[in-house]
């Protein structure tokens, strides 16, 4: 059995559709009126197909096929977008694993145990947090956090829940609806260059890593540039570029292969001929050991504050996001391979750098991975591509891995 690749190319192009923006990209955050009238076309599609369809408390669309015994292998990704980001990231999942089900519905097979489709809700984080959906599913979500939490978008969750049928409380039971889950099953873009500069159209990933995200801020005292000798200073932007260096330098020295970004910087009050008196800045580690992550907790926050009692400042910090690091299961990483080699297309194992859905669902059943290459490793842009060659050849990856766990 084969997917029909010419249909399931037909829905990334019509899913591709909506939520366009001026900018050539596409904007369809969570909740947002693009993604209203994505998530009505996916259940129309689910429907279509002939999938038991429903949504949860917390906009989790499922599409489930057949009532076997034992627990649900389910599949799937998310159709939310970043601002301004492509047509192929979480939307390849989705829509592959919803092909994978048609095939196998269209078929007739009989399998053992249930197959069900996912679509998780703002794994991109544009609501608060990453993995709103998704740690819904799995019952981890902060209830403090949902209610008082600022969205990306600088308004509170409820506001921006006011014009759906959801709501917070919703949100919170969305875990209860969860069926019995052995395994999930995650087909996305690489979102780097790896595979492309191998040359090989199929990655198995070994490894998730783990990502600490937080808002931080070097407070010190605003004053005139002319008249403030360097000395007597309280300079927050010195003390965030003394930060931003010597932790990269720290992690590149002593734990390399982890990662540190600064990638967002508000200096205030960010005007000519005044030292700053405050910098405000994103800050992120991410490590594939769970062991590496607390060190680095532990050591990059020393050094903050270090580096504010030298310079005569206040560093404060809050947590926005942190998630552990996550190896996927022997069993399902054989699976996979042995049917990459039935299939004849080569594979090669890759530990994912970005965070996924398959991350927050490994709580809760064995989780696994494949990757298809990203041309020139580009993604979160309107330049993000996909050979389809290469998507063929993950999605009847992925058929074929959904048959053998639920047969």
């Amino acid at each position: 059995m084969q997917i029909n690749f010419n249909r399931l190319k037909k829905d990334i192009d019509e899913l591709g559709r909506i939520g366009r923006d001026p900018k050539g990209g596409i904007t369809r955050p969570s909740f947002s009126k693009a993604d209203l009238e994505a998530r009505a076309w996916l259940k129309e599609k689910i429907q279509e197909a002939g999938l038991s369809c429903r949504v949860d408390g917390a906009g989790n669309i499922f599409g489930r096929l057949g009532e076997g015994q034992g627990k649900t292998i389910m599949v799937g990704s998310h159709i939310d977008t970043v601002i301004n980001g492509g047509m192929f990231d979480g939307s390849v999942g989705v829509l592959s694993g919803l092909e994978c089900l048609r095939r196998i519905q269209e078929e007739g097979y009989r399998l053992r145990k249930p197959l069900e489709l996912a679509s998780f809700t703002d794994e991109e984080g544009n609501l608060v947090g990453d993995f709103l959906g998704s740690r819904a599913f799995v019952g981890e979500l902060d209830k403090e956090l949902l209610e008082k939490g600022l969205t990306a978008f600088g308004r509170p969750l409820k506001e921006i829940l006011a014009g759906t049928e959801f709501t917070i409380e919703g949100i919170l039971e969305a875990h209860k609806s969860r069926p019995e889950i052995e395994a999930y099953l995650e087909l996305h873009i690489e979102q780097g260059p790896v595979l492309e500069t191998e040359d090989v159209p199929i990655g198995i990933v070994d490894l998730i890593t783990g990502k600490h995200y937080r808002w931080c801020s070097y407070i010190g005292n605003a004053s005139h540039s002319g008249t403030t000798p360097l000395e007597l200073r309280q300079d927050a932007f010195l003390g965030l570029a003394d930060f931003a260096l010597k932790s990269t330098q720290y992690v590149a020295t002593k734990h390399y292969g982890s990662m540190v970004t600064i990638g967002k910087v508000n200096v205030m009050p960010g005007a000519f001929s005044v030292v700053p008196g405050q910098a405000d800045f994103s800050f992120e580690f991410r490590s594939g050991s769970k062991e590496t992550m607390s060190v680095l907790e532990s050591e990059l926050f020393s050094l903050a504050e270090d580096i504010a009692s030298t310079r005569g400042l206040a560093f404060v910090s809050r947590i926005i996001d942190k998630t552990e690091p996550v190896k996927i299961p022997p069993r399902l990483i054989n699976l996979l391979q042995e049917e990459c080699r039935k299939l004849g297309h080569p594979f090669m194992p890759v530990t994912s750098g970005a965070g996924h859905d398959a991350q927050i669902l490994a709580s809760k059943a064995d989780a696994a991975m494949i990757f298809i290459p990203s041309p020139d490793g580009i993604s979160h842009s309107p330049q993000e591509t996909i050979r389809w060659e290469d998507l063929e050849k993950g999605a009847n990856l992925l058929l074929q891995a959904l048959l053998q766990l639920a047969s």
